[in-house]
């Protein structure tokens, strides 16, 4: 077979990897290949479908069984078991069924109450949910079938002349179906239309995408591309036609602010943001401003387009009906020279602007809920907007995480695209409000979001490790990621910050952020550099964190310093300064910048900071830390009075943990081994010298164990948590039990 060529897609066909799979592997391949390619399908949408040849495990007969991609999940990253295997004899006989239905049709149960039909047609228990689509691809007669939303394809099926394009642009080989909800009736209908029009090899779906198919998955994969590049093609020569992006969407309206003043009005505006936004569950923030969305949201057409909504139903469902839309003058947005004092004044009049946009968008959304609601409908989820749109700034997507947050803002994109290729060929028109509702508000897309399993005690939480490179607050970074945190990892040294998150994103997540390469794009962990002995670099950290999610919800300190005294007692000053100005001070200032933020995002939150058994203890050789732990123990209680009744501050009191801490090099734990006169040899092990060491403080302690990082980490989680919800001003200590510490 030849190989096409292509422009507008990309061919990830290889021969080589594709022959050596059997059947079912083939099938995944395709769909890999397809969903890795966005212009082809975005996250989570379209499926793929072969009918494969397989003994019955019952009697041993052959039989067709129709593989498909399943209910959730993503063609990109699908494995066997995101398929669903169904004997094609018993779905077609559903057919007589169906049909045999008075109340049969888009808008009646017929179609929810077929898809209770479905597992009854399973193959050999596959425990994988038949998807709503299923019908689509057993009714199709051909091998095999791909129903995939590339923009492309949908500009064309979102155009009011969509019927008619369609037989302009690809002839008798591609038919139309005028918009249906997925299920028995867009099946039967396009069982109908192959059975009447065999030259077709696709079916344009109005308003949703398209569906092509062949009896060789190899030629059904480039059919499948074939069609995305014809669409593709007339788009962009229409669209240069028409003055290409210059004239995009009616030309620009606004121009955008310089990238460095868009950061800066991003990172004072999400945090107060994300609280107005959040008041029934907690949003994560993903933000966009490249060129393509800011050509959009600059543009004449902007307030015309956005109004009308997205097309797709895959987009709305994670985009809403529509997105906020903040309606400026020019005049309004500072001159590219403008100074912090100017940016300041902008943020302060989109505060404005936004409480009575968000409002507005609420009870428009309130009102589109009781037009259009059934008599069993769901109840009205929150009315928040989850994509605004900023002229000059760009678009700001928010979800439950930042997994979510990015696919809004992928989708959102892909509606921008859609509108973009509709207005250069025709002129974009949206699904119909009530359509749009009875899939927003589907029965079974409800029962799916019930089925889902419940949030993590830490779920929506966004919390600052500072500290987080080595030691305790490494191990703090992972327990709280294990319960859903989404954490920023902070040390004075990028690369261990960043090396943290990276383990973080390799157990809980994909893809990662660190400092000065996509911010916004990081994943459920991001790796940032901090000397919490500046403020300026404090409050930088801060604003990085608002470009990355929105806002923050908890910091925990676990950063210090211990300089030991020499064999007199003596400490040089400039080193008795520095120990408290890590320790103390430090904490003092992340306490005091982070407090702006807390208070614009009105949410509450939690301050943990890391005292020592050492504050209440008095030890020869340690006078500068023991005396700037006694300090911190006390700044715990001020602050806690400080940042009331919004932040609980607590602090946490290890006795000596020598595993993994950062304060415990070589050095000084063999100073520590012949002070106490404990046997070592220089050349042993960096561990062995610990364990000696940790073992010698544990034989010291009421439980006679090692204090580990994953206890510290206990203690830390707990006062983040609900679970101590009424506790501040405290210090719990975790020393295993140091007597000469106990309350005085």
């Amino acid at each position: 077979m030849s190989t096409p060529t292509y422009q507008y897609v990309h061919n990830l066909w290889q021969d080589d990897a594709a022959v050596a799979l059997d059947p079912v592997g083939r099938l995944i391949y395709r769909s890999n290949q397809l969903g890795s390619d966005q212009r082809i399908t975005n996250t989570g949408g379209g499926n793929t479908s072969s009918k494969i040849d397989a003994t019955d495990p019952l009697t041993g007969k052959s039989v067709t069984v129709l593989w498909v991609k399943g209910s959730g999940g993503d063609l990109r990253t699908s494995l066997r078991e995101n398929f669903s295997s169904l004997y094609q004899s018993r779905l077609l006989e559903l057919q007589e069924m169906y049909l045999a239905r008075p109340d049969k049709g888009l808008k009646s149960t017929a179609e929810d109450d077929m898809v209770s039909m479905l597992p009854h047609c399973t193959f050999n228990l596959n425990p994988r949910a038949a998807s709503i689509d299923t019908p689509l691809h057993s009714f199709i007669p051909a091998r095999h079938v791909d129903h995939m939303h590339p923009n492309a394809i949908i500009s064309i099926a979102a155009s009011e002349r969509c019927e008619a394009l369609t037989q302009e642009l690809f002839g008798g080989k591609m038919a139309y179906v005028p918009w249906m909800r997925p299920g028995f009736e867009l099946g039967l209908a396009m069982q109908d239309i192959v059975h009447k029009q065999p030259e077709a090899t696709a079916i344009m779906m109005g308003q949703h995408g398209f569906i092509s198919w062949h009896d060789d998955d190899q030629a059904c994969y480039h059919r499948t591309l074939g069609y995305i590049e014809q669409a593709a093609a007339h788009i962009e020569k229409q669209y240069a036609a028409k003055g290409g992006d210059a004239a995009a969407f009616g030309g620009p309206l606004h121009a955008a602010l310089p990238e460095a003043h868009r950061r800066f009005v991003f990172g004072r505006l999400l945090p107060w943001l994300r609280g107005q936004l959040s008041q029934n569950k907690r949003q994560i923030a993903t933000i966009q401003d490249d060129e393509k969305i800011l050509r959009f949201v600059n543009s004449k057409d902007a307030p015309r387009l956005s109004e009308l909504g997205t097309s797709c139903p895959d987009h709305f469902l994670r985009t809403k009906i529509k997105p906020l839309y903040l309606a400026t003058t020019g005049d309004e947005l500072p001159c590219a020279n403008a100074t912090e004092a100017d940016l300041l004044g902008l943020v302060e009049r989109l505060k404005k602007r936004l409480t009575d946009g968000i409002a507005a968008y609420r009870r428009d959304y309130a009102d589109y809920y009781q037009r259009c609601k059934r008599s069993n409908s769901p109840a009205m989820r929150d009315p928040s907007p989850t994509v605004i749109l900023l002229p000059g700034l760009g678009m700001v997507a928010w979800g439950k995480d930042k997994s979510e947050s990015r696919v809004t803002a992928e989708f959102y994109n892909c509606a921008v695209e859609v509108m973009r290729g509709s207005e250069a060929i025709d002129r974009y028109i949206a699904l119909p409000q009530q359509e749009a509702f009875d899939i927003e508000y589907w029965l079974l897309e409800e029962a799916k979001l019930k089925r889902m399993p419940a949030e993590k005690e830490l779920a929506r939480q966004v919390i600052v490790v500072i500290g987080a490179g080595s030691g305790i607050g490494k191990e703090v970074a992972h327990r709280l990621a294990k319960e859903g945190a989404h954490i920023v990892c902070v040390d004075v040294k990028a690369e261990s910050a960043e090396a943290t998150a990276r383990e973080l994103i390799a157990k809980y997540g994909v893809g990662i952020g660190v400092a000065g390469s996509g911010i916004s794009n990081c994943g459920i962990a991001i790796g940032l550099a901090c000397d919490i002995t500046n403020r300026a670099s404090i409050r930088a950290l801060i604003d990085q964190v608002a470009l990355a999610y929105g806002g923050f919800d908890s910091i925990v300190v676990t950063a210090g310093v211990f300089w030991p005294s020499d064999t007199t007692g003596h400490i040089p000053d400039d080193k008795w300064e520095f120990t408290f100005r890590v320790n103390v001070t430090g904490s003092y200032l992340v306490g005091d910048e982070a407090a702006r933020t807390w208070k614009e995002q009105g949410l509450t939150g939690a301050l943990v900071l890391t005292t020592s058994a050492n504050a209440v203890v008095a030890k020869k050789g340690s006078v500068a830390y023991d005396c700037s732990k006694a300090a911190a123990n006390h700044l715990v209680r001020e602050l806690a009075m400080e940042l009331s009744p919004l932040v609980r501050v607590n602090g946490v009191a290890p006795a000596t943990v020598v595993q993994g801490s950062a304060m415990f090099p070589r050095d000084r734990v063999i100073g520590s081994l012949a002070k106490y006169n404990i046997p070592y040899t220089e050349t042993e092990e960096d561990d062995v010298l610990r364990g000696k060491l940790a073992r010698f403080y544990a034989d010291r302690t009421l439980t006679r164990s090692p204090i580990t990082p994953a206890d510290q980490a206990e203690a830390f989680f707990l006062l983040v948590s609900q679970r101590l919800s009424k506790t501040t001003g405290q210090v719990i200590t975790v020393d295993g039990g140091l007597h000469e510490a106990f309350l005085r």
